[in-house]
């Protein structure tokens, strides 16, 4: 799975003015049911319910908070880059300013799972966290993120 498999050019966001976690989960879930059709509401429900089991902070200012969405076609994920970093509970009690939101059909364990493992590798590498904390251009980032990998590792 290619992340361009899941991430559209418009599910890529620089946000300004967030101040919490539920802010960061608020417009991210706007954005997902923009591009999805889906109820924001239902999309924050689900994210943040599963945000309360733990935090999804990975640490390194990382988060990929995640949720399944009843009637959602595909897996899909929306890109957040945070002008400002926010306080996530993450593993690393670091703020968070690159959150990359997940959204899976009830029933895709292995899919959302793929999916899950494909953005960790790609947000722990750090040539691409390091360009994607200097763009100011969703374009950009969203080249940035949707380039194979390999070629990222030597950016």
């Amino acid at each position: 799975m290619e992340l361009a498999d899941i991430l559209s050019e418009e599910s890529v966001i620089v946000c300004s003015g967030i101040k919490t976690k539920l802010d960061v989960l608020q417009r991210l879930s706007e954005r997902a049911a923009s591009v999805t059709g889906q109820d924001a509401a239902t999309i924050f429900e689900a994210v943040n319910d599963r945000e309360q089991l733990g935090s999804t902070g990975l640490g390194n200012g990382i988060a990929i908070p995640h949720g399944k969405i009843p009637g959602i076609g595909a897996v899909t994920a929306v890109f957040a880059r945070l002008e400002t970093p926010v306080e996530f509970e993450a593993v690393d009690d670091q703020p968070v300013d690159l959150v990359m939101l997940l959204l899976a059909p009830m029933g895709a364990g292995a899919d959302h799972l793929k999916a899950l493992a494909r953005v960790a590798r790609i947000l722990r590498t750090d040539s691409v966290t390091s360009r994607l904390r200097r763009s100011h251009d969703a374009a950009e980032m969203y080249a940035i993120l949707t380039q194979p990998l390999q070629t990222t590792r030597a950016a």
